[in-house]
């Protein structure tokens, strides 16, 4: 069982900066595949980013070049750089960890079994 605990969302004003924090335990995320999710009032879960130790997916092409995702194995953390951001980026952001997944379905939300709560962001225009 991983327990996953996200920080760092709130409100900020288009083109400013937040940093998500996400803190695992219960199991060592070595093997595991880490992703960060959004979702928009009425609208489904969106994937954003994934990393797996040294290796990175895509990133959803509206954030290419404006978030960065990574992560310290030994400290069991997944961290969410995002900059220059935008009212589109409104939504619940969610940590995501799973054992199984694979390049085919990393994007899937349905593919990962642990789930943080969720932290909120608001960008304001």
């Amino acid at each position: 069982q991983v327990h996953l605990t996200e920080s760092g969302g709130g409100l900020v004003q288009a083109g400013g900066s937040l940093s998500l924090s996400c803190a695992a335990s219960g199991r060592r995320l070595n093997g595991y595949v880490t992703a960060w999710f959004r979702q928009a009032p009425g609208e489904e879960r969106e994937f954003v980013a994934a990393i797996r130790q040294s290796l990175q997916t895509p990133y959803l092409d509206s954030v290419k070049g404006r978030f960065a995702i990574s992560r310290d194995d030994f400290n069991n953390m997944v961290w969410l750089q995002m900059d220059s951001l935008k009212p589109e980026d409104t939504g619940v952001y969610y940590c995501a960890a799973d054992s199984t997944v694979r390049r085919s379905n990393i994007t899937n939300f349905r593919a990962y079994a642990y789930w943080g709560q969720g932290t909120q962001v608001t960008v304001s225009s």
